[in-house]
């Protein structure tokens, strides 16, 4: 069944195929760090969320989305047709350096499976890092980014030490980070992060944010 969201003057299609719309992802849409004319590239780029988020904020960006669902990449392919933008969408393994050149991105950006294979926690595939673990996302993300430029990403509270640890072992330092609460009394459910690729040391804690919509957890087809 297909059905649409409004996203400022963009629609998203989303389709079975596709992990629905979540909080984190409007939240990292927001969060991410762009630049005018910036190269960006969206890893995981399911029905294309991400890109529609960022292009609202700078509509001179060039946008490449990375999907290894056939079905899922062709939705993010139909919802930058019918919104008129010339987004690429690239069918295949985030972690194939054969895709792209080394340095080819000023912003890598993603929203990742958030749990690791048999954790227990992992709601589906789409939720497990079995197609991709998160030190595979951060060397992806390491290679892809240009000197200077940066990786944002959400991701799991619990789950920040191991991403501090693969952020800085590919040459991203992490320097940003808010994270997401539902309400002022629950704990948070989620984390925003950027890295900046051969970024000095030192990581600037913004304010926490509620969460919009629910909870997706929503990740790369890797």
């Amino acid at each position: 069944m297909e059905r649409t969201e409004r996203l400022g003057r963009y629609t998203l299609l989303l389709t079975e195929d596709c992990f629905p719309l979540g909080g984190d992802s409007l939240a990292l849409g927001r969060f991410a760090t762009v630049r005018r004319g910036w190269k960006v590239c969206d890893l995981g780029c399911g029905s294309g969320v991400l890109g529609l988020l960022l292009l609202e904020r700078e509509e001179s960006l060039s946008l490449t989305g990375v999907e290894r669902s056939p079905a899922a990449a062709d939705v993010a392919r139909q919802t930058f047709a019918r919104n008129g933008l010339d987004a690429r969408v690239v069918t295949g393994d985030l972690r194939d350096r054969r895709l792209f050149p080394a340095n080819a991105f000023d912003l890598v950006i993603s929203n990742p499976p958030w749990f690791p294979t048999g954790a227990g926690k992992s709601g589906g595939p789409a939720r497990s890092e079995e197609g991709c673990t998160l030190m595979e996302l951060c060397a992806a993300a390491g290679y892809l980014t240009r000197p200077g430029g940066r990786f944002a990403l959400v991701h799991r509270p619990e789950r920040l030490p191991d991403l501090f640890a693969a952020l800085r072992e590919n040459g991203l330092e992490p320097k940003r980070m808010a994270l997401l609460q539902h309400s002022l009394s629950t704990p948070p459910s989620a984390a925003l992060v950027e890295a900046v690729r051969q970024g000095r040391p030192g990581l600037e804690v913004l304010p926490v944010q509620l969460q919009e919509g629910p909870q997706s957890g929503a990740g790369p087809q890797a």
